[in-house]
């Protein structure tokens, strides 16, 4: 069973991780491309249309989170009676959220033009682009459902494949639509219909794996509440997560044009690219301390926050650096040298306060867990809201690098002033105890690579693509290899141990119970 379940978890991250691969590898070849081919204010267009969109994601309720939770709860039950019941009445809540989601995109994109700074020759395309985007969400609600249910059933590793199938794909169309002179809307159309299939993929692999019914008579208004109910939570920081990082599209699109976007989101989706890689880390610590919690186990729960941390820390602050010292080499590289001026800042203002909220990653995974969420629900949404007023004040005199300070300032206010004295208040341990054991050693360990990476990047300052993947892959050895050396052959640098078993040990023991060993 140890054995079964240790391969299972292997494929889940694994597969998380060659997906994120594949999705930055395919990114910064047909990002570029299609900037290059439709220009700046087409690119502009295109990345507001789909950050837009982003915020049908409030339309779910938290729902999806309440999927993922009964699902797996009932399935562990052998319940088949309630798990049917979520499944279908979870596709009937989603069938009438997505009727309401297709009203509103009608609506929106008559009122687009007024909405936005567009130039006369891009409104008829901007409305179209906008309803096919968001009709393609709307409608594509329902069968979203069989994504949680297979989360539910811990099945990461068959979404991961599809998905990645799904962009090799689609990244291969876009490139032959364009090369046969097909313009945005046919790179749109690519990029909606192709997660239908996905769909359709995962629909099936959830009919192949419990044998679903589908019936109204197991639609249940008591299933419904009880989803509403968990989701609430979930939702409010649904509303929180599209305040703090979808708004910036929208309030440079509003203040200032559409080609001022294109910027400002090459140094954004660098950040994303690099924060996305430990969300796939984080993710395991979710059902690791829901079941401690349950069994009152707190010490163990201490020893994965630290040690949950410490590798979020151990992948994001060499990925930080890595990007401040390359960081104008690589926007040169990818989109162009007079990018630079203006989405580097951006890279700079939003890559710090990212790096310290992706280094506590595993913080919200265990208030998930405990269900202790609802205090970090409202400090997110207060720091959303923060957000959004500090752009709109500061777009205006200072331009893009003005929204990136709006988006920079409250996040760092929420990393640095609320997540670890809050998790270290629930846990009853001191925050400085916490802080040493956690980052002390990712810190120690960035400085080798920062020192070979910085005379690297003086002296020899990468020409192509091909030398700028030398560099990173040189660093990534240096720092592998003092990571190897300290982590592994010699143990955490100089620090205190925990008076029970060391925050690895504890993982691996998290690991094997949850096994059920």
């Amino acid at each position: 069973m140890k054995h079964v379940e240790k391969i299972a978890i292997i494929k889940n991250i694994g597969s998380s991780w060659l997906g994120l691969v594949v999705n930055m590898a395919t990114g910064l070849v047909v990002s570029p491309y299609i900037l290059h081919k439709l220009g700046d204010e087409a690119f502009g267009l295109w990345a507001l249309v789909f950050s837009i969109s982003g915020y049908y994601g409030l339309f779910s309720m938290g729902i999806r989170s309440s999927v993922v939770r009964y699902v797996a709860r009932f399935k562990a039950l052998e319940d088949r009676e309630q798990l049917l019941r979520v499944i279908n009445t979870s596709l009937f809540a989603y069938t009438c959220i997505g009727a309401v989601a297709l009203l509103v995109t009608l609506i929106l994109a008559w009122f687009l033009p007024r909405m936005i700074h567009l130039q006369a020759s891009s409104v008829t395309t901007a409305k179209i682009l906008f309803l096919m985007v968001g009709a393609s969400v709307a409608i594509g609600f329902p069968l979203s459902v069989f994504a949680g249910i297979l989360e539910g059933l811990q099945k990461f590793y068959l979404l991961n494949v599809v998905n990645i199938a799904n962009t090799i794909v689609r990244a291969a169309m876009i490139i032959i639509a364009l090369n046969h002179g097909y313009g945005l809307l046919a790179v749109a159309f690519i990029t909606v219909a192709l997660p239908f299939v996905s769909r359709l993929v995962n629909a099936a692999n959830v009919f192949w794996l419990i044998r679903a019914t589908v019936s109204v008579r197991f639609i249940s208004m008591d299933t419904l509440k009880l989803l509403v109910n968990y989701g609430a939570v979930t939702f409010m920081i649904t509303v929180a997560e599209n305040l703090r990082f979808r708004t910036d599209e929208l309030v440079i699109g509003g203040f200032l044009t559409a080609a001022a976007i294109t910027p400002f989101a090459i140094g954004s989706r660098i950040v994303d690219y690099a924060t996305s890689v430990v969300d796939g880390l984080a993710q395991v610590f979710t059902p690791m301390s829901s079941h401690f919690d349950a069994r009152g186990e707190v010490e163990k729960l201490r020893s994965i926050f630290i040690a949950g941390n410490r590798g979020c820390a151990l992948v994001m602050f060499p990925m930080c650096a890595g990007l401040i010292i390359l960081g104008k080499s690589i926007i040169r590289l990818w989109m162009g040298a007079r990018y630079i001026p203006l989405s580097y800042p951006v890279l700079l203002l939003l890559l710090i306060p990212c790096t310290m909220r992706m280094s506590q990653a595993t913080t919200g995974r265990i208030l998930f867990g405990m269900a202790r969420h609802k205090t970090l629900a409202w400090v997110v949404l207060a720091e959303g809201v923060a957000n959004l007023i500090l752009s709109i004040l500061l777009v205006r005199p200072y331009g893009i690098v003005g929204d990136a300070l709006g988006t920079a300032i409250p996040l760092t206010c929420t990393c640095l002033l609320f997540l670890p004295q809050h998790m270290c208040r629930i846990l009853e341990m001191r925050v400085p105890a916490f802080l040493k054991q956690a980052y002390t050693t990712p810190l120690l360990l960035c400085l080798p690579m920062v020192c070979f990476l910085l005379p690297m990047e003086h002296w020899f300052a990468p020409r192509t693509l091909a030398h700028l993947a030398l560099h990173i892959l040189l660093a990534s050895t240096v720092y592998a290899g003092f990571v190897y050396y300290f982590m592994f052959l010699r143990g955490p640098l100089s620090l205190r141990r925990p008076r029970t078993q060391p925050p690895e040990q504890a993982v691996e023991v998290a690991l094997a119970e949850e096994a059920g060993e």
